[in-house]
C-alpha cells in the first residue's frame, strides 16, 4: 500500500474517538479535549460504552451504535481490543484509523499471533490505513484538526514536521512555539506497522500547503519505497532529515574492509544524498535549515566573502568554513582595488574583509555594496560585534536596502544581546537570514551548500560510460555457482576464482611495475541490513581502516555519481591535483566504479567484495588482487537495491523503416540524444507535446526527463545509430503512475520527420504491454483537440475520447483491466 485511502487521515471530514474519557490524567480525555479545542468543524464522535457523555459530547457504545461512518478513527483502547475494533471499522466502512495505543508488538492473540500482525490482518480486506501503533497523533492546523495527546497545539504554517518518536513531539512543538514556527501537518507515525515515512512523503510532496517536509527517524523499514519517494519530494520541495540512533555499535564479525567501512550512519548518509534529501544533526539545526533556506537567496555557487567590523569574529567564522568543508571567494582583482578606496590601509587585501571597528554605516553600506557584485562570491556573512563608537541600528537600518537587493546570498550575525537587540529585530522584519555567532552562521551556509549539491545531483546529466553496459553476466552467474557448489553454503572466493567473476565485468588484475600512480585505492562492496548492497571507495593499503578515507554510494551508479563519490575522499586531491592525465584519472576510477555497481546489481550472491590495493595506471585502474564472500540470495531480483536499476529485460530490437531501432528504457546517459529529438521537433509538435510553445528544454526538465524513477515511471525510447555511427533517439512514449497504480498518464512524441511511419503506434503498443504487466488499472492522457494524429492512433488501439474537466483538452482513456484493450 502507498497513498490509497490517505486522503480519510489527512483531510477527514468526521472523527470517532474509541476510549474517550472524561478522566483528566487519560490519553482517551487528552484527544478529545484536543479535537474540541482546535476548532474542527466536522462531526467529532466520542466512543465508549461506560460514558453516555464526553467532555459534554454525547457518546457512543461502539461501532454499530455510531450515527455515521466516521472518515478518521482514533483508537486509544487496550491492545487486545485494537484487532477486533480495526476489522468492525473496516466492515462498516471507515478507511483510515490512527492507533495510539502502544504493546501490540509485545501481546498475542487468541491464535498466537502478535496483535500488531492481527491488526493489520484485519485492516486488510477494507484498504485501511492505520497511522501507528503507539503513534502521538495527528494535527492539521489548517482543517482543524488536533487528534493527539499533546499539551499544545501546534501554530498554522507551511512546513510539515513527521516523527518516529512520540516522545519528542512535545519537546519539538515546544521549540516551535517558542520560535514562532507552524505547521500545516504534524504527524507522528509511531510503529509505522503500516503508514510509513515513504507514504506520508508520497503525499505531502504534492501538497500545495506545505512548503517543506522535516523528518526525525530512528529507524527505516522499507527503504526502496522510501528512496522513491524521497526522491520524487526532493524534487519538488526541501526535504529535510535528522537522524537518531548515529552511534549504534558497528562491530560486524568480517574479514572484509569494505562491510567494517560501510557502518550503518555512514550508508543512511549516503542514502540521502542520493535521494537530495539534506540531514542536519539536531532538532535546532532541522529548523535552523528551514529558515535559511526559507529567508534567504538560493546559492548560485559555494564561494563564501565575510565581511566584519572585528578581525576575531572573521577568524572564527573562517575556521568554522574550513572546519566544514566549505571556501571563501577568491576575491577579482576588480573588487580588490574598489574595496582598497573605501578601507582603510591596514586591509590586507584578502577575504575576510575586516572593516574595523570604527567602520561607520556608510563605510558598512560601500564594502556590502562592492562585495555583492564580486563576480566570485556567490554568498556573503556579514558579521557585527557592538562597539561604542557606531551604532548597531544605524547599521542595521543603513543595511537593509542594500540586503534587499542584492543578488546574491545575504547571511547576518549580530553578536551580543541588549545592545544589538534593535539592530536583529530590523534584519527579522526585512526577512533577512541572522544568527546568534559565527559558528551558527557558517553552518547555516554549510547546510545551503549541502542542499545545494543534492538538488544539483537530482539534476545533473551523466555522460556515457564506454562499453560500461557490456558486461557478461551470464559466465559470471555459471562461476558464482560453480563456486558454491564446491563447498559450504557461504564460500569466500580470491585470486584466479575471484578475478575471472570480476573480469566479467571488465575489471583489470596485475602487479604494481605496471602502473603509472603510486597511490594504493581500495574499492569494494558490502550489503547493509536496510538498504542492500552499497559501493565503497577510498584510500587503500594495510591501514585502509585506520586512515579512514574513504566513501559509500548506493548502486546503480552512472559516471556522474560514481565521480561524485570519488570527490568526497581526500585522496582524491592528491589524484586529480597532482597528475598530468587528471581527466583520464577520474575517467578510469568513475568507470571501474561503475563496473563494480553493475557486478553488485547482476550477481545477488555476492555480498562482500574487496578490491585492496587498487593502482591507476595510463589506461585505467588494475587491482592487485580480490577476494570476495558468496552466498545462496534470499532475494534474487531488483527489489533487493534501494534503488531499481536500469531493466536492461525490457530492450526489444525491432527494424523501423529499414533500420534496426532498439525499443528500451530511457537511461540518464540519453540526455543529449534527447535534446537533439526536442530540437527537431516541429512548433507544431511541440506545442502538442507540451501545450507550449518551447525554444529549448530547462536542463531541470532535461534531467527530470532522463532520469527517471523505473519504480514509478517508464519511458521507452526508440534509439538507432545515426550518421557516424552515434546514436540517435527517434521517439519516445512516456507514462507516469500514481503511487497505487490506479492510472498512468502517457505521452508519446516522434521526430517530426519520422511521423506516420508506425514507430509511435510501437512505441504505444510497448508501453500499453508494459503497464499491463505491471498492474496499471488505468491509461490516460490529455490531447488538444486539433491534435488528430494522436487521436486517430489512441482510437485504433481502443482508446476512448471522454471529457477531461478542461474545455481545451480532451482526455484519451484506456481500461487495461480488458485483455483486449491496445491491441489493433
Amino acid at each position: 500500500m502507498t497513498t490509497r485511502n490517505l486522503e480519510h487521515l489527512l483531510r477527514p471530514r468526521s472523527v470517532a474517538v474509541f476510549g474517550a474519557s472524561n478522566q483528566p490524567d487519560s490519553i482517551g480525555h487528552t484527544v478529545i479535549r484536543n479535537l474540541l479545542a482546535a476548532g474542527f468543524c466536522g462531526t467529532i464522535m466520542p466512543v465508549n460504552p461506560r460514558y453516555k457523555a464526553v467532555a459534554g459530547v454525547l457518546t457512543y457504545p461502539d461501532v454499530a451504535g455510531l450515527p455515521e461512518t466516521p472518515d478518521l478513527a482514533i483508537i486509544a483502547t487496550p491492545p487486545a481490543t485494537v484487532p477486533g475494533l480495526v476489522a468492525d471499522l473496516g466492515e462498516r466502512g471507515t478507511r483510515a484509523a490512527v492507533v495510539l495505543t502502544a504493546g501490540l508488538e509485545r501481546e498475542r492473540d487468541g491464535a498466537g499471533r502478535r496483535l500488531d500482525h492481527a491488526m493489520l490482518a484485519a485492516a486488510r480486506p477494507y484498504l485501511l490505513r492505520i497511522l501507528g501503533p503507539n503513534a502521538t497523533g495527528i494535527m492539521i492546523p489548517g482543517v482543524g484538526l488536533n487528534a493527539s495527546y499533546v499539551h499544545t497545539a501546534p501554530l498554522g504554517g507551511s512546513l510539515a514536521f513527521v516523527s518516529e518518536a512520540g516522545g519528542l513531539v512535545t519537546a519539538v512543538l515546544d521549540y516551535a512555539a517558542s520560535s514562532g514556527i507552524g505547521f500545516s501537518h504534524f504527524i507522528s507515525v509511531g510503529s509505522a506497522a503500516d503508514v510509513d515515512f515513504g507514504d506520508i512523503l508520497d503525499v505531502l510532496g504534492s501538497e500545495p500547503n506545505t512548503s517543506a517536509i522535516l523528518l526525525y527517524m530512528e529507524s527505516l523499514r522499507n527503504a526502496r519505497k522510501f528512496m522513491s519517494a524521497a526522491r520524487a519530494a526532493a524534487r519538488i520541495k526541501p526535504v529535510l532529515v535528522v537522524k537518531a540512533n548515529r552511534s549504534t555499535a558497528h562491530h560486524p564479525a568480517t574479514a572484509f574492509h569494505a562491510t567494517r567501512l560501510a557502518e550503518p550512519d555512514a550508508v543512511f548518509h549516503a542514502a540521502m544524498r542520493r535521494a537530495g534529501i539534506l540531514r542536519v544533526d539536531t532538532i535546532a539545526d532541522l529548523f535552523g535549515a528551514v529558515e535559511t533556506l526559507g529567508r534567504a537567496r538560493p546559492l548560485v555557487g559555494e564561494g563564501l566573502t565575510i565581511v566584519t567590523n572585528g578581525r576575531s569574529p572573521g577568524v572564527v567564522a573562517t575556521d568554522a568554513l574550513a572546519h566544514g568543508g566549505g571556501r571563501l571567494a577568491k576575491l577579482a582583482d576588480a573588487t580588490r582595488g574598489q574595496l582598497a578606496e573605501v578601507l582603510p590601509d591596514t586591509w590586507d587585501g584578502e577575504n575576510p574583509i575586516d572593516m574595523e571597528e570604527n567602520a561607520s554605516p556608510d563605510r558598512h553600506v560601500a564594502v556590502l555594496e562592492i562585495v555583492l557584485d564580486d563576480p566570485a562570491t556567490d554568498a556573503v556573512l556579514f558579521i557585527h560585534e557592538p562597539v561604542a563608537v557606531v551604532d548597531s541600528e544605524d547599521v542595521a537600518r543603513a543595511l537593509v536596502e542594500v540586503a534587499a537587493h542584492a543578488r546574491r546570498t545575504f547571511l547576518a550575525c549580530w553578536l551580543g544581546r541588549q545592545s544589538v537587540g534593535e539592530a536583529r529585530r530590523v534584519f527579522a522584519e526585512a526577512g533577512i537570514a541572522t544568527y546568534d555567532s559565527p559558528e551558527a552562521a557558517v553552518q547555516a551556509f554549510l547546510q545551503m551548500v549541502g542542499y545545494r549539491r543534492s538538488q544539483h545531483a537530482l539534476m545533473q546529466t551523466p555522460t556515457s560510460a564506454p562499453d560500461a553496459s557490456v558486461a557478461d553476466g551470464a559466465r559470471a552467474r555459471r562461476l558464482i555457482a560453480a563456486a558454491l557448489a564446491e563447498g559450504s553454503q557461504t564460500q569466500t572466493v580470491q585470486g584466479q576464482q575471484a578475478e575471472e567473476i570480476l573480469a566479467c565485468y571488465g575489471l583489470c588484475f596485475g602487479d604494481a611495475p605496471a602502473v603509472s600512480r603510486p597511490e594504493q585505492l581500495f574499492m569494494g562492496a558490502a550489503t547493509d541490513s536496510t538498504f542492500g548492497p552499497v559501493i565503497v571507495f577510498g584510500q587503500g593499503g594495510a591501514a585502509i581502516e585506520a586512515i579512514n578515507d574513504f566513501s559509500v554510494a548506493l548502486p546503480p551508479l552512472n559516471m556522474v555519481l560514481a565521480e561524485r563519490q570519488v570527490l568526497r575522499t581526500r585522496v582524491s586531491r592528491l589524484l586529480v591535483e597532482s597528475s598530468t592525465q587528471s581527466a583520464a584519472t577520474m575517467s578510469g576510477l568513475c568507470l571501474a566504479l561503475v563496473q563494480i555497481a553493475q557486478a553488485v546489481a547482476d550477481l545477488p550472491e555476492m555480498v562482500e567484495l574487496d578490491l585492496n590495493p587498487v593502482w591507476v595506471t595510463e589506461s585505467g585502474v588494475v587491482a592487485a588482487g580480490a577476494r570476495m564472500r558468496l552466498a545462496p540470495a534470499a532475494v534474487t531480483g531488483p527489489e533487493r537495491l534501494a534503488i531499481r536499476p536500469y531493466p536492461g529485460d525490457l530492450e526489444e530490437r525491432v527494424t523501423v523503416l529499414g533500420r534496426p531501432v532498439v525499443l528500451r528504457p530511457i537511461r540518464p546517459e540519453d540526455a543529449p540524444q534527447h535534446t537533439e529529438l526536442f530540437n527537431r521537433l516541429s512548433p507544431e509538435d511541440v506545442r502538442y507535446r507540451f501545450f507550449t510553445l518551447m525554444r529549448q528544454l530547462a536542463q531541470s526538465e532535461l534531467a527530470r526527463f532522463t532520469q527517471i524513477d523505473y519504480d514509478r515511471e517508464m519511458a521507452f525510447i526508440a534509439s538507432a545509430d545515426g550518421p557516424g555511427g552515434r546514436p540517435e533517439t527517434l521517439g519516445v512514449v512516456r507514462a507516469v503512475t500514481d503511487p497505487d497504480r490506479v492510472r498512468a498518464e502517457f505521452a508519446v512524441i516522434v521526430r517530426s520527420d519520422l511521423k506516420g511511419r508506425g514507430l509511435g503506434r510501437m512505441l504505444l503498443e510497448k508501453m500499453i504491454r508494459y503497464c499491463r504487466a505491471a498492474g496499471v488499472g488505468r491509461l490516460v492522457s490529455e490531447v488538444l483537440p486539433d491534435n488528430r494524429g494522436m487521436r486517430a492512433l489512441a482510437r485504433s488501439l481502443g482508446f476512448l475520447e471522454c471529457e477531461s474537466g478542461d474545455e481545451d483538452t480532451i482526455q484519451l482513456r484506456l481500461e487495461l483491466s480488458d485483455p483486449d484493450a491496445g491491441t489493433s
